[in-house]
């Protein structure tokens, strides 16, 4: 690796404790012991999804992970999960270095929880006063994920959040920038403007060592960036939180769904409640059907929009170096 890129993301790596500051994306049912410890082994940083797992079922892919890999990694939780505290206790008696706090604002006894048994704390900032916040409440670092990951998302894209966030916070700690990133040249890019690191997740889906089905991979290397959409919503009434993912007949029937339960609401053989909760249950369980039953047409098909930059399946080692060999080459031509 060249002098110019190391010196580029030393603080992230520093941060992270890996060779290159490139974190995976915590993806449901991807990012598991598999494709995290191949990503940490690779000399990026792997992050398992926690999710959904109660704590004893993190506990074992916490303790799965470290079989396969003595290199750094960390733990995504969901602060709406139910059992947060006992979550955060299970990444403190299993050592866990690093953890994400995802899926909102996380309270500051949540970040003192884990900051007191000496991990560090990375948290989300969909705007500058909200990375302001969360700084104030002792986040060791931020990562600004734009409206072109998969997912769930945000309604700004990552160059807005780029622009808005680095130069004002760049000194107080390390930012990670996310969404819509699949190449090197855009790593370069955002770390010349003050990043210290980058996270992908769709890049990954297609590893070898990730457990995601054939079907779901396929899904992945034949699409178009155009394809990669948020679901949407019908009524302004009933709120559906925008996911972007691979547009399939799911798609399709979620809006049929949409609309015929509000026709249901509208003439009183539904309450509000109970449409609200059709509606949300649709996609129940889809995201599995999807990456570990391979029903790519009635599950959910979760992606980036750099996912027209998906062609092929390989292994991780391969395509972070893939990916540092395009950010030294862009480097390269600008000295």
């Amino acid at each position: 690796m060249t002098k110019k890129l190391s010196s580029l993301w030393q603080r992230g790596t520093e941060f992270l404790g890996c060779e290159h500051a490139i974190l995976g994306g915590a993806m449901s049912w991807v990012s598991e012991r598999n494709l995290v410890a191949a990503i940490s082994n690779a000399g990026g940083f792997g992050v398992i999804a926690c999710s959904s797992m109660p704590p004893h079922l993190l506990r074992i892919e916490i303790q799965e992970t470290k079989k396969l890999t003595n290199k750094p990694f960390g733990v995504n939780i969901i602060i709406m999960h139910p059992q947060l505290e006992e979550l955060v206790n299970i990444c403190k008696e299993e050592n866990v270095s690093h953890v994400v706090l995802a899926g909102g604002l996380p309270s500051s006894k949540t970040i003192a929880q884990v900051k007191d048994y000496g991990a560090k704390v990375m948290c989300f900032a969909p705007a500058f006063i909200i990375g302001k916040k969360l700084i104030k409440s002792g986040t060791d670092a931020l990562i600004i994920e734009g409206m072109e990951a998969g997912g769930h998302i945000g309604p700004v894209t990552t160059s807005v959040l780029v622009q808005e966030i680095i130069p004002h916070l760049k000194d107080e700690v390390p930012i990670f920038v996310a969404g819509g990133i699949g190449r090197g040249e855009t790593i370069a890019s955002y770390l010349e403007m003050g990043a210290s690191g980058v996270q992908l997740g769709t890049r990954f889906v297609c590893a070898t060592e990730s457990i995601a089905h054939p079907n779901f991979k396929h899904s992945f290397i034949k699409a178009q960036a155009r394809q990669a959409m948020p679901s949407v919503q019908i009524d302004p009434d009933f709120m559906v939180i925008p996911v972007r993912a691979i547009e399939n007949n799911a798609t399709e029937e979620f809006k049929k769904i949409q609309l015929n339960t509000i026709a249901e609401y509208r003439s009183g053989n539904l309450t509000k409640e109970e449409a609200q909760l059709k509606i949300e249950h649709f996609w129940a369980g889809a995201l599995r059907k999807a990456v570990i039953d391979g029903d790519v047409e009635r599950g959910s098909l979760m992606a980036g929009q750099s996912v027209g930059m998906v062609t092929k399946e390989q292994p991780a080692a391969e395509i972070i170096a893939e990916l540092i060999s395009q950010a030294e080459g862009f480097l390269a031509e600008k000295a």
